[in-house]
């Protein structure tokens, strides 16, 4: 039976698929998927890809929030990336056939972006970073976990896709606050509220990512309401690019 493992790395983003625990929880299961919280970062989202594994996943999906790098990304744009790439020439093509599944059921309810996803270690805070990451690498959107969950794929030899919904163009820069908030690996409301509190003029700034957070969510809701995320056939994974 195919079982998708699902990585997100905030709870908030979780949550559209039903799922009502925490970080550190453990793969829950929800109906023919599994889902875990893994944290931000790479190594959160690799452990977790493990985790899943054991637990009887035979695809992962990396899930959740990203951000614009092509100035074309609006705020709520799906994405379903056809290549992950780092900056270090690392790139991995996600599953084509359980791509285009999934964009034919999303598609007759929102617009879809495709191209290639970067993974960054760090954040990529502000607008000139994010033109830099979009001239040197040809990619659409940025997030932190992505490569690492179709590594752990392509090394057993799993089908993998990333769904990511874009919360914050290229046009805008990451609040202080948010970043500062951010650190530990969660997103911790009482350092949010702390570090806005040291920096009141994010304010605004935060208040404009809101907006943009909402516009996102509707749209990582509208890919969890179109069917099933599980692919009509288990497929071998497509190579790795050299």
């Amino acid at each position: 039976m195919t079982q998708v493992g699902i990585v997100a790395a905030l709870a908030a983003e979780a949550r559209v698929l039903g799922y009502r625990g925490a970080r550190g929880a453990g793969p829950m299961a929800l109906g023919d998927s599994l889902v875990m919280v893994s944290g931000i970062g790479c190594e959160a989202a690799a452990n977790a890809a493990r985790a899943l594994i054991d637990a009887g996943a035979t695809t992962l999906m990396s899930w959740g929030l990203a951000g614009g790098l092509d100035p074309a990304m609006r705020a709520g744009s799906i994405f379903l990336p056809h290549e992950i790439i780092s900056r270090d020439g690392v790139s991995l093509r996600t599953a084509s056939d359980w791509r285009e599944q999934l964009r034919r059921a999303v598609a007759a309810q929102r617009p879809i972006a495709w191209g290639k996803l970067l993974t960054s270690p760090q954040a990529i805070v502000d607008v000139a970073g994010k033109a830099a990451a979009f001239r040197d690498t040809g990619a659409a959107a940025v997030d932190m976990e992505s490569l690492a969950v179709a590594q752990i794929a392509a090394a057993r030899e799993l089908p993998f896709v990333a769904v990511r919904v874009i919360v914050d163009t290229a046009a805008d820069a990451l609040p202080a606050c948010l970043v500062a908030a951010s650190r530990s690996g969660e997103l911790r409301l009482a350092r949010l509220i702390a570090a806005l509190a040291m920096a009141p003029s994010d304010l605004m700034q935060m208040l404009r990512l809101a907006r943009r957070f909402r516009a996102a969510r509707r749209s990582l809701s509208a890919v969890a309401r179109a069917g099933s995320l599980i692919p009509l056939a288990s497929a071998a994974p497509d190579a790795a690019i050299p």
